[in-house]
């Protein structure tokens, strides 16, 4: 990827539009977990990534985990680690398969992939650290594996998945008459 102005800028208006969209769509869906919380970002950044690459997810994802920590965020370097590896997860896996072919069947066939993968990371990662970073005994995060952990992750990358696929195309026909991509 080749850092022009113009492509910073858009990436950091990508990166607004992604922390805006948390910031007054988020909500805590999972009573047993009150750090699991369900927000559309992760589209906003997949349809970057799908425009520019999987370095400009990783560019996005990084600016709007940093943001988020410093302005609402309660769970500190927890919290933006978490933020980091589910979103750069679930993104990346998409962005490089749909390199592969640009094409709708890419695309989902990414987007699905990123499901199953971001779902299983997370899971991994809520039995590793919670435990830790909460004080929690491991016994009480494990019955917590399949019906909160990968339940909230597989609905929370469906959704942000299907949203991904309905608004890429007009987001990039703007793109390429505002001659951003």
């Amino acid at each position: 990827m080749k850092f022009t102005t113009k492509k910073l800028v858009t990436l950091a208006l990508l990166s607004a539009i992604a922390y805006l969209v948390m910031l007054f769509t988020n909500w805590t869906p999972v009573g047993a977990a009150p750090f699991l919380v369900y927000d559309p970002k992760d589209a906003v950044i997949v349809i970057g990534g799908f425009i520019y690459g999987p370095l400009a997810v990783v560019m996005m994802s990084a600016v709007v985990s940093l943001t988020e920590m410093f302005t609402v965020s309660r769970d500190g370097f927890f919290g933006l680690a978490a933020n980091m590896l589910s979103t750069c997860t679930f993104a990346c896996t998409a962005v490089l398969i749909y390199r592969i072919r640009k094409n709708l069947l890419f695309a989902v066939i990414g987007l699905a992939a990123g499901v199953i993968c971001v779902t299983g990371v997370m899971m991994l990662w809520n039995y590793l650290a919670v435990p830790p970073y909460r004080g929690w005994p491991r016994e009480q995060v494990a019955p917590m594996i399949i019906p909160v952990f990968m339940v909230f992750n597989l609905i929370k990358s469906g959704i942000n998945a299907a949203l991904a696929v309905m608004l890429y195309k007009p987001v990039k026909l703007v793109f390429e008459k505002a001659g951003l991509n």
